[in-house]
Order: C-alpha cells, then structure tokens, then sequence
C-alpha cells in the first residue's frame, strides 16, 4: 500500500515548462492509474505525467518513458503500450506544484484516504497556476469510487489555500464512477515485467458533466452524465455490491476456490449473485427514476455477471472479497444499499444475507494469507459482534435491533452449514 503521507516532504527541482493544454497529470500510478485514467489519456494522444510514491515504480517509469497495459478479454490478449512523458516522485513537492501549474487537465486515483494527503501539493499547484496563467480554470477528475468526492476535496483544497482564492470558479472537481475491474497482479507476472497491468476490455470513464470548469476535452472513454450520484451509486449498489456478493457466497460455497470465474459457475452462487443485483436494481429504480428503468439495470447485471465470469482476467476471491471493514463499513456497498432501501421502505433481505455471509469470509492471497487487518475484524465479530456491527457497520442498538439480529441469525445458521 502507498504511503501517500510523503507529500509533506519537499525536494530540490528545477527546470520549467509551459502549460500544455493536451497534457494529463494523474495523482497515483496504481492499476487503475495506469489501466484506466493513463491508457483513456494516452490513447487520446495526451502528454501522461504520473505522480507516485513508489520510488522504484518511477525510476521504471522515466527509464522506459512507456508501459504495458495487457488487455484481458474472453477471446484472449491485447497488448497496449501508453507512452508517457515522466513521473515525478511525491517527495519532490516543487516539481509536484509545477506539473499542477502546466497541465491541461489533472486526475487522482490515489484511495480516499489518501485525497488529503495530496491535498496541499494540489493547492501549492494550483496557487502558482493562478500567478501565471491568471483566470486558466484547471479540471480534476476524482478518479474514486467514492459518494461525494467532489465536496470532500473541495474542503482539503479549501484548508491549503490562500483566503480569496476563487476555488468554485478556477477549479473543476470532477466526480466519477470508476467501473473497469483490474486484477491483483502476482508475483511471477510482476518479476516478467514490474511495469505492465492487466486488465479487463471496459474501458467506459463515466464522469460528471457538470463538474467541469474548462472545457470538456474529446476522449472517446468519455460518458457524461449530469446527475453523477445516481451512477456513482450504481456502481456502489449493483456493481460492487455483486461483486462482493459472489465472493462471500461462493467462498462459503467453495472455499478452496481461487477465481472469481470459479466460484460464479456453481449455479446456486450465480443465482444468489443476480437476486441480490436485482434487489438492489429495484431500489435504484425508485431512487432514481429518471436515471434508470428495469430494462436497463438488468442489462447492466447481465453484462457484469459475464465480466465477473472472465477467466482470461483471473480476478480472485481474495481480491473481490477481502478488507472486510470497508466493504462491510456504514456507507459501502452493503450498509448503504440497505439504507437507501429503509429511505425508500424496499426489501432488502438478500442484500442482507449476502452482507451476514462477509463475516465468514477467509479467503487468502498467493501466499496464502488472508488480509491483515480481516483477521483481526473477523476475530472481533466473534467475540462480540454487537460492538461490531455498531462501530463498523453503523447500526444502533436501539434503532437497528431488529437489523442486527437478522444479520446475527443468518451468520449462525451459515456458520453450521
């Protein structure tokens, strides 16, 4: 995991550059940062910067000034290679502020706890931007799977700058629904070549329309939208939400399973899978009536029940299912579907079994280890699982003991099976 709180650190830099309207910054050159936001830019034509922690990844990076993206479909391989211009590693702050200061457009894929943590570098940028190109509005696509990115970057930036900067009006906060599935890469395909990523053939970047400062630029990937919160939780309640959904069902079904694939071709699991994305679909569909229609949910499911079912990708168990206090967490993907549906008063009760059958879930990764941090989550839900589902997952005693107690009674009755 980066540590992304480097960014308090500084170095010396040299050297300038004009503004390049056809160049991206990108915050992150994790796999999405490269299968996705970098492949999407530099497919375009675009002048690709990369801004990492990881030193080693940006040496590789500025030797090679390319890399590999490996497209994974169901008839077989492509090869992609995205050049790009340079990295920068996040220590050196001034180089940092000056790649803000020129670009044409930004974005940052770095996790959600990591957005106030580049939050001060961003600032700086963005002050030397209004210095020298006075008015240059600068867009930043939130590349996070996250409600609300847009106002909750909006305070980091607004805490790093200077009092009368004109935030709403110079900069474009632009929220997205990330949607492309890039696997864990192992071990051995790692030592064939550090730089390469996998990944699967969508490549749809779903953005906010009317976040944008500047203009628009044309990328093919590109899919506007005006009401971003009914996608973005599209993702989080149908997309993730399955996803998750398969990984505990078919690790309680096949628990020496590896893939994703595998587990998604038992019968009993794919079934649990799609009635859990339809109860979810149903209540989207009341959410977001103007959004959304049955035909078009159940098409979205359809095609991500194949996506999930890709071999060629070899997505793990392990992958989908694990960080357990995150994904079972009051907003994700379980906790917030089913608040939506208490809003809205739909059935959730398949959501909820899906969710009771995380606190099961013991998959592990190449090394056969599960995630550090589940261990300790599942050792406490044993222990005491009220605590638990108040302090992670959100419920009240008081308010949700009818709630509790279902997600309780299903975990017992899986737990004997």
């Amino acid at each position: 995991m980066r540590n992304w709180s480097c960014f308090d650190l500084t170095m010396i830099h040299t050297g300038t550059r004009p503004m390049d309207e056809k160049s991206v910054v990108i915050f992150g050159a994790g796999r999405i940062g490269r299968s996705f936001i970098g492949q999407v830019f530099g497919v375009e034509g675009y002048r690709v910067v990369f801004i990492d922690t990881d030193v080693a990844l940006v040496n590789q990076l500025n030797r090679r000034g390319e890399y590999p993206v490996i497209i994974k479909g169901p008839g077989g391989e492509e090869k992609i290679t995205i050049p790009i211009a340079s990295a920068i590693h996040s220590k050196d702050r001034p180089g940092v502020e000056e790649a803000v200061r020129d670009s044409g457009i930004m974005a940052i894929s770095v996790g959600k706890n990591a957005l106030p943590l580049v939050a001060p570098a961003v600032a700086g940028g963005l002050v030397q931007r209004e210095n020298r190109y006075p008015g240059r509005p600068l867009d930043i696509i939130l590349a996070e799977n996250m409600r609300d990115a847009a106002p909750f970057f909006r305070e980091r930036l607004k805490e790093n700058l200077p009092e009368g900067y004109a935030l709403d009006k110079l900069v474009g906060l632009v929220e997205t629904s990330i949607g492309k599935m890039v696997p864990i890469m192992s071990e051995a395909d790692l030592a064939q070549d550090p730089l390469q990523v996998f990944a699967e053939p969508y490549n749809t970047l779903i953005l906010d329309r009317l976040g944008f400062r500047g203009t628009i630029p044309s990328v093919g990937a590109f899919a506007l939208k005006d009401h971003i919160r009914a996608w973005v939780d599209r993702k989080a309640f149908i997309h993730n939400l399955g996803h998750a959904a398969a990984a505990y069902s078919g690790h309680l079904k096949v628990p020496a399973a590896v893939y994703m694939h595998e587990v998604l071709s038992d019968a009993e699991v794919l079934g649990s899978t799609r009635s859990v994305m339809q109860e979810s679909a149903r209540v989207l569909r009341v959410v977001y009536p103007a959004e959304f229609d049955s035909g078009s949910l159940e098409a979205h499911i359809e095609d991500l029940l194949e996506r999930f079912r890709n071999i060629k990708l070899g997505d793990t168990v392990f992958r989908v299912g694990c960080d357990l206090a995150r994904k079972l967490g009051r907003d994700d993907r379980f906790m917030g579907i089913i608040r939506l549906a208490q809003d809205v008063q739909q059935p959730y009760e398949r959501i909820l079994e899906a969710m009771s059958k995380g606190f099961l879930f013991r998959a592990t990764d190449e090394k056969r280890l599960m995630f550090p941090a589940d261990e300790e989550f599942l050792r406490d839900f044993e222990n005491n699982p009220h605590r638990v589902l108040e302090k992670v997952c959100g419920l009240n005693s008081r308010g949700d003991q009818l709630l509790m107690t279902r997600i309780i009674e299903y975990y017992n009755a899986f737990k004997r099976v």
